[in-house]
């Protein structure tokens, strides 16, 4: 059996997790810093440095402890080592890397983009190749999952992710923040057929994704808001806009892997916005119209975790992919470089 201890502090969750190659979850815990960012509207990155640094340690102790493990019953250490806020993430890496010094254990590096691809691995057998939609507060973009270290990028955001925009959004109206559980509850109270919004790019044969000119439609209507029942209106539309465009670039993705004879398993979605039930039961159903299985990671496993870290490092182990404690952290990790289609 083999258990590996993953750490995670790539923006605002400190987090960490003990699991074993057979998705078993000893442990799961995760410290949040919400209620620290709150009142900014987002993340404040040195704000989120310093609570990492604070709580790092009480979180770590906290998985070993709720696995009833010591570090001598690790197998391995994975810790994000980037994409993300580069103070967050170095506090995490470092505090892996020096367990990984003192207790000779093997250290893996991973990358927090393919951590959010691999997640849904954990609970459900989904066989290479798939099709992935990730969608989070940072990121947004469409590939292949070829293989566990294999992605073949066919879109991606231009401008904003689809978690920031929700952030953004939920801020203009006055709801607050985090702005993704916020709207999808007033999707639910408001009339999401009360205003017309604009679908950038959804054009053929086009899997790109852009949101600063829904979120422009947005500010524009929303000045023509004159009481709160038209705000929540106005923030229900927008979520079925949301889930309309990534419903539309999911049915381009999977015509656009027919035309290649790109013969994919099943589609997933990963990132905090895949835990929004809108959104999941959207794609869903042009899953279902193309007849082809589709998978969510359990809401748990969406937002920023150890255990989807701990899990891409069990991946990486089984391969024999370990790092050495010289190895750089980075605020950007782009999964494209790691694919040539034109290589066995």
């Amino acid at each position: 059996m083999i258990r590996v201890l993953g750490i995670e502090s790539s923006c605002d969750e400190t987090a960490a997790a003990v699991l074993t190659d057979s998705g078993e979850v000893l442990s799961n815990v995760i410290h949040s810093q919400i209620e620290e960012h709150k009142p900014f509207g987002g993340v404040v990155p040195e704000i989120a440095a310093r609570s990492h640094l604070e709580k790092i340690d009480i979180v770590v102790t906290k998985a070993l402890r709720d696995a009833s493990l010591s570090l001598s019953d690790i197998d391995a250490i994975a810790a994000t080592c980037g994409p993300g806020l580069i103070g967050g993430v170095i506090v995490g890496a470092t505090f892996a890397k020096t367990i990984s010094f003192a207790s000779e254990i093997p250290f893996i590096a991973v990358n927090h983009i393919e951590a959010h691809a691999l997640s849904a691995r954990i609970t459900e057998k989904i066989n290479f190749p798939y099709l992935l939609m990730l969608m989070s507060g940072g990121h947004c973009q469409i590939c292949v999952v070829h293989d566990m270290d294999k992605f073949e990028i066919l879109g991606k955001t231009v401008d904003d992710s689809v978690g920031e925009s929700f952030d953004k959004v939920s801020k203009l109206l006055g709801f607050g923040y985090p702005g993704g559980p916020i709207i999808e509850k007033l999707y639910h109270e408001g009339n999401c057929n009360a205003f017309s919004l604009p679908r950038p790019m959804c054009i053929k044969d086009n899997c790109d994704f852009s949101f600063s000119g829904l979120k422009t439609a947005v500010l524009v209507a929303s000045q023509r808001c004159q009481s709160e029942k038209q705000k929540k209106d106005l923030a229900a539309s927008f979520q079925k806009t949301v889930a309309e465009i990534l419903a539309f670039k999911m049915k381009q993705a999977l015509k656009i892997c027919s035309k290649k004879k790109i013969y994919i398993s099943s589609v997933v979605v990963g990132g905090g916005v895949a835990a929004n039930q809108i959104i999941r039961t959207s794609i869903d159903s042009v899953c279902q119209k193309f007849n082809i299985p589709f998978f969510a990671p359990p809401i748990k496993f969406c937002t920023d975790n150890g255990a989807m870290i701990a899990w891409a490092g069990i991946e990486k182990f089984k391969m024999k992919m370990f790092d050495g404690l010289d190895f750089r952290v980075r605020p950007r990790w782009d999964l494209s470089t790691e694919f040539d289609p034109n290589q066995p």
